[in-house]
């Protein structure tokens, strides 16, 4: 059996908190007496003092402030516990699943989360990033971001537009090319796609094409100077801005644009408002 209770530690931490024994009594809804009982006994069963008065404040011991700093972690985790359990109870939803195609911007993705979890901290985001075909990932989703607008489990709308540009390394061949380039002079080097392992190859493809499953290869492929490639602006964006990347002077093409489209699980009716939330989020988020 344990010495000590989270409760007497909790009690401890409510009186530094607050300054004196009065408060936390007050605080905790309890007697004076009962706060300092608790107290005492802590410090009894530790064997060393805790406490020492400065004036009329009550302040931690070098002892106690060691100690003290160990102990909160544990008192912030029980309390999440409680409250957890307090929202298990009254059918708050603890888990939400977001699925996002790679090609949604990461700061936004990731800005979009943060503010999630501080206004529902007790709902966890389970978030899976996918290339477009990945069935079995979108079957299990409540939120989708995909570029498809409709989708078996689910009818969305449109969210935004990917732009991506047609890039090579800053000392590829296809820079000493005369501009503008034309698709000959394109189908002398290898095109770097972005695909997963189950699509079908483009009817319209180069005599060679290397296909990556991940933006993050395609673009090393593209400065490595494998080939080029049409790559996401924003994942490209410093590359260009440094001059490792340069955008190909193409006679058309150079930049295209693919929709996102923001999608909801076909039951969750009507929505609970951790799914709203995520939702207005997505939609307006800087």
């Amino acid at each position: 059996m344990h010495k000590t209770t989270l409760e007497q530690w909790a009690l401890l931490d409510k009186v530094i908190a607050l300054g004196s024994f009065a408060r936390a009594a007050d605080a905790t809804h309890r007697s004076q007496s009962s706060v300092s009982y608790n107290l005492a006994l802590l410090q009894e069963r530790l064997g060393t003092p805790l406490l020492q008065t400065e004036g009329r404040k009550a302040i931690l011991t070098p002892a106690g402030e060691l100690l003290l700093a160990q102990v909160r972690p544990l008192l912030k985790a029980f309390a999440y516990v409680e409250s957890r359990a307090a929202s298990l109870k009254n059918g708050v939803r603890t888990r939400l699943d977001l699925v996002v195609d790679s090609i949604f911007p990461r700061a936004r993705l990731f800005a979009v989360l943060r503010n999630f979890q501080q206004q529902h901290p007790l709902t966890q985001v389970h978030l899976t990033e996918i290339l477009e075909n990945d069935e079995a990932a979108i079957a299990g989703a409540d939120v989708m971001v995909l570029t498809r607008r409709q989708d078996m489990t689910g009818r969305g709308e449109w969210l935004m537009n990917i732009d991506f540009v047609a890039v090579a390394h800053r000392d590829h061949p296809l820079h000493t090319l005369p501009a503008p380039l034309n698709d000959e002079d394109l189908t002398r080097y290898p095109l770097i796609r972005i695909s997963d392992r189950d699509s079908q190859p483009f009817q319209d493809s180069p005599a060679e094409s290397w296909t990556f499953s991940t933006i993050e290869a395609a673009i090393e492929a593209v400065m490595y100077q494998v080939g080029y490639g049409w790559l996401p602006a924003e994942r490209v964006a410093r590359q260009l801005s440094e001059g490792s990347l340069k955008i190909l002077p193409l006679s058309h093409g150079a930049r295209r644009a693919t929709p996102l489209h923001l999608i909801v699980k076909k039951d969750l009716t009507p929505l609970d408002e951790q799914i709203e939330t995520l939702l207005s989020l997505l939609k307006s988020h800087e």
